[in-house]
């Protein structure tokens, strides 16, 4: 079973690419729920980047005052960042591993470890939590993607 990999027509049937999708959902709906953080923020704070989004609080120079960053709105877009930058490696990286016929108890440690360290950096950077509650947590899900890596490196070239 070594170095298999998984077939097309067999990904329906296959635990591990059926919890790969679910958990690659969760955390792909987190990351789309950051998008309306972020409005909300913007909203509420009534800090706006574009022009046209300021005209429900007046034309002309008194809209200008609500092109501006804040504070709140900047930790949002800052969390959501992060989501990019850790949530799309995983989630490409996680199809080759779901690929490359892991056991489905360590594919699923690997799926929920990294599901779970991406929703307690979401509350850490939202509540805000202190340090280094944000930095482990970001280090939790790096360090899986990177086990799920070496994994299929491992596969696909027989290191």
């Amino acid at each position: 079973r070594r170095g298999e990999m998984a077939k097309s027509t067999q990904l329906i049937d296959n635990e591990v690419f059926r919890a790969f999708a679910t958990y690659t959902a969760i955390v792909l709906l987190k990351m789309m729920l950051m998008s309306l953080i972020t409005a909300y923020f913007r909203i509420t704070r009534k800090a706006f980047v574009n022009p046209e989004d300021t005209a429900t609080f007046g034309k002309g120079e008194s809209a200008k005052k609500y092109l501006r960053t804040d504070p709140d709105v900047e930790r949002v877009r800052r969390g959501h960042l992060n989501d990019l930058e850790n949530i799309v490696p995983f989630v490409g990286i996680g199809l080759l591993y779901a690929l490359s016929s892991p056991e489905l108890s360590t594919a699923l440690l690997h799926f929920r470890i990294f599901t779970g360290a991406r929703i307690l950096h979401t509350l850490a950077y939202l509540i805000p939590l202190p340090q280094p509650g944000r930095g482990l947590s970001w280090a939790v899900g790096y360090s899986v993607t990177f086990s799920m890596a070496y994994k299929v490196l491992k596969t696909a070239w027989l290191l």
